[in-house]
């Protein structure tokens, strides 16, 4: 990261009076997560967080153990593996190093660790992994699945009784399907995992679930599992057809059951199981969920149930060798929201308004007559007159119907649907509907909240509300375009632009890891990598931006998170893309000609002398192909394959000589004079030394000109970081608190709860943009949160120690604003950012988590007026003093700190 400008670095340590103090290890995980089971990954990574009491807390060493129970680790007998004392600080992403490890396999770990002072800490609390099926060999179930009538689509039951023969000592179902699964046990839903098995490229990766079923099970027992089309069955893409993957539903399921006597037995899906249908008519992801009540199945998934009536089920031939385990986080329910008030429109409509955008479905509560049909609709917005409106959903009917069995309270929620919405339209309630009918149901990948950031302006503090719940509803599984539409796509370039300010506001290292495997996986043998992942647009794909996702989103888990296996993992595909690019450019090393996306949907004026910022599609295709190639070189040279790194380096100079020639006028002007060509050139470094300045002054005086943002979803997520680059924080904050359209607080006064996918969705008079792109939830232009939370609040990682092993704290102070604070908790723990500006008194106060150092940039500071933890900083500091004008930084170990000194609000 650059130094910003005029900032003088200051070597400065706060050293803590207390040479001893207590250290303990918290949080141990494995592959990210705590205790996970089910995982196939040859050698899993262990990290930690150190806990001290004391300040410049340090690691210096680590153990760790490993064993096949927690008895053998406490008496340190028969480890597996023993590293060792290490002298180390790494606290994130250790290898295990012990034995082959083999299915089903279950390790116990524990560690301790010794601080810079001395201390040794206890052993951690045991901590455990699990192995999966690791050999499609190992996997005796077989594809089961139902003889159907052709276009005949309602969800299938499939059951099988059976008892143990002795005592069990544990019990582990291994499970997937064909479509989407709901599991149960004696009658109770094993998980609460959602869209099981996940999306994924099918017919290369198809994820498989396992589960710890040993207190689930009895004398006798039932298995009952239900199947709904989901992606691999359901309308999917731009077809109208369905069955994109396949035409048929199917289960595999394994029960792996272990008895005290040290025998085991292997329930299995085979030609013995039996199927039918039930209540759930219909339930597709675009169109929703059809339930009549009159046809449920009592009893049908516990022991003893009567079946006699249902078929035997067909087997199917189907492969086995493209199962995998999870590395993602499952999809969850996650919050429940209560509607905030009942409507009734111009048109005579019911609507429920749930006071936010959400993605999810409600609960219904109805009590009514036999056959009495309730029907939901669901739609982000209301028109202009206070209707009800969802032209812009498209196709998708975005409906569940649910038919009444009668004469008691009834509790319906849909099984393998989801909507994007606010509001809710109640039809043929028996009764008067009242506000605890209905219960939204929040749904989204169980990713772990890692960030906050809010400051002194309430339109910002609802920027920011919006842009987590935008990330919210389309990280699902894969992260969607939208949540509403009949679309909901893995698009790669939103999730490439938006990839930093997600890392702050989620832990998203294994929604990523996932999900680049299927970028993996779809990309074509030419390198060419698709526009959705997973690819249901059959190859469509290489538009610059969007298709350098391959290469964007593994730098950003390394950045944030210190993973080196993501950028191994993923370099055969990251390498492949950039030769594509090499191989479209030709011998000039300019890409020109194919066809892009360029920088979608950015301003388009009605002013008669600007004809809109319509920026070359070649100059960008040619500023991410030097970019990305830039990258790989830096990518190469991290994993230690150095004459691939020399190579790309060179050939990244050469795509930048050709791009200054080709784009660049002798005086520094952009042929595309447009705010995104100058945020690419800058930012990604592409201009001659000598001519920066003058483009900068070029870039600046474009913005100034317009007043306001002209930039797409590609300009956007450079903008203020790159007017902050060039020193023009006065034009990045006027961006930000600029109020009317084209900005990002615009959506905020007109209601918004979500980022809108068009600068003016929902135009000044009510009226709606283009129906056929018109969504109210479409995260991609939220990728301004990184720079509220790097430069506003000022929590930055260094790439010199990536993961934020040490941190760089750089506030900024504009836009009015007299407060910000940033909340981020890394692997190490939580790092804290806040500052405030009262009575021309400046208070800046940090958190370093232990096992980590921080550099802390005072903006505007003189040394003599600065207090620290209120001691005055010249005594504190001693001779650690070079003075470079009136900004110093700090040099600090782990610990919490306060800032004060005089800053003076500029009238």
């Amino acid at each position: 990261m650059t130094k910003p400008h005029g900032v003088l670095i200051l070597l400065i340590v706060l050293c803590t009076p207390c040479a001893f103090g207590k250290i303990k290890v918290e949080k141990p995980v494995t592959e990210y997560n705590a205790n996970p089971i089910g995982i196939d990954i040859a050698k899993p990574r262990l990290s930690w967080q150190l806990i001290s009491d004391v300040n410049n807390s340090l690691q210096t060493a680590y153990e760790i153990h490993a064993a096949d129970s927690p008895e053998l680790l406490k008496g340190n007998k028969k480890l597996l593996w023993n590293s060792g004392k290490v002298t180390s600080d790494q606290s994130v992403n250790i290898e295990y190093a012990g034995p082959a490890l083999k299915s089903a396999q279950r390790v116990w770990w524990q560690v301790r660790v010794w601080d810079n002072k001395g201390n040794a800490s206890a052993w951690s609390e045991p901590a455990y992994w699990e192995m999966g099926i690791l050999s499609p060999t190992e996997w005796t179930a077989q594809w089961i699945s139902r003889k159907e009538e052709k276009g005949s689509h309602p969800c299938q039951y499939f059951r099988k009784d059976f008892s143990p023969t002795k005592k069990i000592s544990s019990a582990r179902v291994y499970i997937t399907s064909l479509g989407l699964y709901q599991l149960f046990l004696n009658g109770k839903k094993v998980s609460n995992d959602l869209f099981t098995p996940g999306w994924t490229s099918y017919n290369k990766r198809l994820q498989y679930q396992t589960y710890d079923v040993s207190a689930l099970l009895g004398k006798d027992n039932a298995i009952g599992v239900i199947l709904g089309d989901g992606w691999y069955r359901g309308k999917i893409g731009w077809s109208s057809q369905d069955g994109y993957y396949g035409n048929k539903l199917a289960l595999l399921f394994q029960l792996q059951i272990k008895y005290t006597d040290g025998t085991s037995e292997t329930i299995a899906s085979n030609n013995d199981w039996k199927v039918t249908t039930g209540p759930i008519l219909a339930s597709g992801i675009y169109d929703g969920e059809t339930y009549d009540a009159r046809l449920e199945l009592p009893g049908w998934n516990q022991p003893g149930f009567k079946d006699n009536n249902w078929e035997m089920v067909e087997i199917l031939q189907h492969s086995k060798d493209m199962l995998t385990a999870p590395q993602g986080v499952p999809v969850k329910a996650i919050q429940e929201i209560h509607p905030v008030k009942i409507i009734t429109t111009p048109k005579g409509e019911t609507v429920y308004d749930m006071g936010q955008n959400m993605v999810g479905w409600v609960r219904l509560n109805v009590r009514g007559n036999k056959g009495d049909k309730v029907i939901l609709k669901f739609a982000e917005v209301l028109d202009k007159q206070g209707n009800f409106y969802t032209d812009n959903l498209r196709s998708a009917k975005s409906t569940d119907t649910y038919i009444l069995k009668g004469n008691e309270e009834e509790v319906f929620e849909p099984h393998f649907t989801f909507h994007g919405f606010r509001f809710v339209k109640l039809e043929g309630f028996p009764g008067t509907p009242a506000l605890n009918n209905i219960t939204g149901v929040v749904i989204h990948s169980a990713m772990e909240p890692t960030g906050s950031f809010s400051c002194s302006n309430a339109l910002i503090n609802q920027l920011q509300h919006n842009i987590q719940w935008g990330q919210r509803g389309n990280f699902l599984d894969v992260p969607t375009d939208c949540p509403q539409r009949d679309e909901r796509l893995g698009w790669t370039g939103d999730a490439q632009v938006f990839s930093m300010t997600a890392a702050y506001n989620f832990n998203v290292a294994p929604f990523f890891t996932k999900w680049t495997k299927d970028i993996a996986a779809d990309q074509l043998p030419n390198g060419k990598v698709p526009h959705v992942i997973p690819d249901v647009l059959k190859g469509e794909g290489g538009s610059t931006a969007w298709a350098d996702v391959s290469i964007i989103i593994p730098w950003t888990v390394y950045r944030v998170y210190g993973d080196t296996r993501i950028l191994e993992t993923q370099y055969p595909s990251m390498k492949a893309w950039v030769d594509y690019m090499k191989n479209r450019a030709g011998d000039d090393y300019l890409w020109t000609e194919d066809g892009h996306f360029g920088d979608w949907l950015a301003f388009a004026s009605t002013n008669s002398d600007y004809t809109g910022a319509t920026t070359e599609k070649d100059l960008i295709a040619t500023a991410y192909f030097e970019y990305s190639t830039k990258l790989l070189s830096k990518i190469a040279r991290i994993i230690g394959r150095t004459q691939d790194a020399d190579e790309y380096e060179k050939l990244a100079q050469k795509i930048k000589n050709a791009f200054i020639e080709e784009y660049v006028t002798p005086k520094g002007r952009l042929v595309s004079h447009t705010q995104t060509a100058y945020a690419l050139a800058l930012s990604f470094d592409l201009l001659p030394e000598q001519l920066k300045g003058k483009a900068a002054e070029y870039f600046a005086n474009d913005v100034k000109k317009f007043g306001h943002l002209t930039t797409g979803f590609v300009g956007t997520p450079l903008l203020c970081s790159t007017l902050s680059s060039i020193d023009r924080d006065d034009l990045a904050f006027m961006l930000l608190t600029r109020q009317q359209y084209p900005s990002w607080l615009y959506p905020v006064t007109q209601g918004a709860t979500t980022i809108w996918e068009r600068w003016d969705g929902q135009k000044p008079d009510g009226t709606f943009q283009d129906v056929g792109m018109n969504s109210f939830n479409h995260y991609a232009y939220g990728a301004i949160g990184e720079w509220l939370y790097s430069h506003v609040s000022g929590i930055n990682y260094d790439l010199a120690y990536p993961g934020y092993k040490h941190i760089l704290f750089i506030p900024h102070v504009g836009g009015g604003l007299t407060q910000a604070t940033g909340d981020f908790t890394s692997m190490y723990g939580k790092i804290t950012s806040s500052w405030k500006l009262e009575n021309d008194v400046f208070t800046y106060e940090v958190s370093v988590p232990a096992n980590t150092t921080a550099t802390a940039v005072l903006p505007n500071a003189t040394l003599k007026d600065v207090l620290i933890n209120a001691v005055p900083a010249e005594k504190a500091l001693k001779d650690a003093i070079k003075l470079d004008g009136n900004q110093l930084s700090v040099e600090l170990g782990s610990g919490n700190y306060k800032f004060q000194y005089p800053m003076p609000i500029k009238k």
